[in-house]
């Protein structure tokens, strides 16, 4: 898709973040499993901490003001003392760093000689600690795609976050049960895209296929995670964090690239403006609470009654008329993007006026917080009101003014997060240097030439050549070997292929196709173990069971209503049928429609197929039935025509 900016240079850069498949988390021995029951809690208040050189990070002073509780809710079968953060790390998973040494050799990368663990200060609560554990890997190297070598700047080894459960704004919850996961962070080099999302897409598929094709790494929806950086025309970077499908950054990547180009639309505005007119940005401050408390607004009643100790207070903006409820594009707005500011701070009452009188906010009210101000040209002046608690107000108006003095400047430096519909929000500031620190519970360590000289031989081979590799061996199709390779069952499909004579293109479809079609409908497949499907295509090829009975007994087990394989045909009635008994069934349904035979003849053949199948479905095949019927029904019509 090509954008249509042509005088807009787009530069994107990107950090993939995979989860590793290993049995236990990084640095302790617990399970790496989504716990069902996570029946035990703790509560902790996070708090800032300088740098070893004494600096506070921007972003731990952001999460700070927020002055959240944090509750973790941990089953004792996913998470132990480690990620309570009251027992030192244990060792590093020697399965993990494996893992990301091969990847850092896929991707001609040069390893590190030393590893240290560092601290990347993180105070949001989604790790217990207060940081997360990180270690550089590997510098340097690139991946090609379409024929072109794309840069690779980092490879880390880290500890993947806790789960975010739910954030009231008083407490912020997290399950523990992801916390401390191995995850891999691959740094793609910055690509100048010349219009088109599609080029960045495919470097990101790449990466994926080589990822998914050491068969190292997990799978599923969060398994994997891309922050996505973005600038135009060489402005400032905007991080996006957390984007789990190609959709969504297709998607997103489009609406940044135009929220910042209309961001700079905006700011050229204000410099036009600023040749005649003063900028200032709060430069009268007032408390306007007297005039808002006897509103008769809903919304201003609301925000008043929620906030306990509230107060309001109106910012006088000069040069900003008509600018903060201008849209360069549609939903491009910086009122909008004010407004995304305000509510991290759990702030939901701010108005501009650009759209007052509005939301049960009189033209009086309004004058009166004009007059206040001393605003006589609206042409040219606007203003912002903001309430919330007194205790954080003044915080809050503080970072509206810093967020406005970047909007001569366009876009402004910091992280968002991505929407379920592909766009994006204010997350936080930047995070910068004062964030990184050593770890000093785990002792550097050195990687040995005798260590990377074994793992050569365990470079996986490219996508293509595994995929080619599978067509041409189980003869199937191109899309059913990506599917069935990039599914957790390749290694069954090649067992049960391997030592039965059931087609290979058949096993796979059925894993892939007839599974993903139950999770649809919101079956559970996780119910569904390697050793029950081996069980179900053991009893195929003993001929116990017909092809139609495998989707009907995934359903069984997949729905929760049966404990095996045996259970599911039993309640099913799937016993396969003698020939005789197979006989007899078709010969009754014959019997039965007999008069419809004498009249359509060869034509009553499809009616025939519909009754038998709705009775021998799962318990015959289908083929079988198929000839069966056809040789009845001819041998029928050839004697009536003697």
């Amino acid at each position: 898709m090509n954008l249509n900016l042509p005088d807009v240079k787009i530069k994107i850069g990107f950090e993939i973040h995979q989860q590793l498949d290993t049995k236990k988390k990084l640095f302790c021995d617990c399970y790496c499993v989504d716990a069902n029951n996570l029946d035990s809690t703790f509560i902790r208040k996070l708090r800032p901490t300088q740098s070893e050189l004494g600096f506070f990070d921007s972003t731990t002073i952001f999460e700070s003001k927020k002055n959240r509780l944090i509750k973790y809710h941990f089953s004792p079968n996913s998470s132990c003392l480690v990620e309570a953060d009251e027992e030192p790390p244990h060792d590093i998973n020697s399965d993990a760093l494996e893992t990301a040494l091969i990847i850092s050799l896929a991707l001609h990368s040069t390893i590190v000689d030393e590893i240290h663990v560092m601290r990347k200060i993180v105070i949001d609560g989604s790790n217990t600690s207060g940081f997360q554990r990180t270690m550089l890997i590997a510098t340097g190297g690139y991946i090609e795609v379409n024929d072109n070598k794309i840069g690779i700047q980092t490879i880390s080894l880290e500890e993947d976050a806790s789960k975010i459960i739910s954030d009231d704004g008083v407490f912020r919850e997290y399950s523990l049960d992801r916390l401390g996961v191995p995850l891999i962070e691959i740094a793609v080099e910055p690509v100048t895209v010349s219009g088109k999302i599609e080029e960045i897409i495919k470097i990101a598929t790449t990466i994926g296929q080589l990822l998914r094709a050491s068969k190292r790494v997990s799978r599923g929806l969060g398994s994997i995670r891309q922050d996505v950086n973005i600038s135009i025309n060489d402005g400032n970077v905007v991080e996006v964090k957390g984007v789990q499908q190609l959709d969504q950054l297709f998607t997103m990547i489009k609406y940044e690239i135009f929220r910042q180009h209309g961001l700079m639309l905006i700011s050229e505005k204000l410099k036009t403006i600023q040749k005649t007119h003063e900028i200032a940005i709060g430069s009268k401050i007032i408390d306007v609470h007297d005039i808002m408390n006897n509103s008769k607004s809903k919304v201003i009643k609301k925000i008043i009654t929620s906030s306990g100790d509230c107060i309001f207070k109106a910012i006088r903006i000069d040069g900003f008329g008509g600018l903060l409820g201008f849209e360069p594009y549609p939903g491009i707005r910086l009122g909008k993007e004010l407004g995304e500011l305000v509510r991290f701070y759990g702030i939901g009452g701010i108005f501009h006026s650009d759209e007052l009188p509005n939301y049960g906010i009189t033209l009086q009210e309004v004058q009166m917080v004009r007059k206040r101000l001393d605003i006589i040209t609206d042409e040219i002046n606007a203003f912002i009101l903001v309430g919330g608690p007194s205790e954080i107000l003044d915080y809050v108006i503080n970072a509206i003014c810093e967020r406005l003095s970047y909007a001569l400047i366009g876009v402004p430096y910091e992280t968002r997060a991505i929407t379920v519909e592909g766009k994006t929000v204010f997350s936080r500031p930047r995070a910068g240097s004062a964030r990184m620190y050593p770890e000093t519970d785990i002792p550097p360590f050195q990687i040995s030439p005798l260590l990377l000289e074994s793992l050569y031989t365990k470079i996986p081979k490219t996508w293509n050549d595994i995929i080619l590799s599978i067509t041409q061996k189980y003869k199937i199709n191109i899309q059913l070997a990506e599917q069935i390779f990039d599914s957790r069952y390749y290694q069954i499909f090649e067992k049960i292929s391997d030592s039965t004579s059931i087609p290979p293109s058949f096993v796979a479809s059925k894993l892939v196709e007839d599974i993903t079609n139950l999770e649809r409908q919101g079956f559970d497949s996780k119910l569904l173990t390697i050793d029950m499907i081996k069980d179900v295509f053991s009893r195929l090829e003993l001929n116990e069971i017909a092809k139609e009975s495998i989707p009907l007994i995934f359903e069984k087990i997949m729905k929760n209503d049966v404990a095996g394989v045996e259970d599911a045909i039993v309640v099913l009635g799937l016993k396969s049928l003698t020939e005789t008994e197979l006989n007899e069934v078709i010969d009754s349904i014959i019997q039965e429609y007999s008069d419809i035979i004498k009249s359509k003849g060869r034509d009553s053949f499809s009616l025939l197929m519909g009754r038998s199948m709705s009775k021998l479905r799962g318990k015959v095949d289908g083929q079988k039935v198929n000839n069966i019927i056809k040789q009845k029904l001819e041998q029928l019509v050839h004697n009536r025509s003697k």
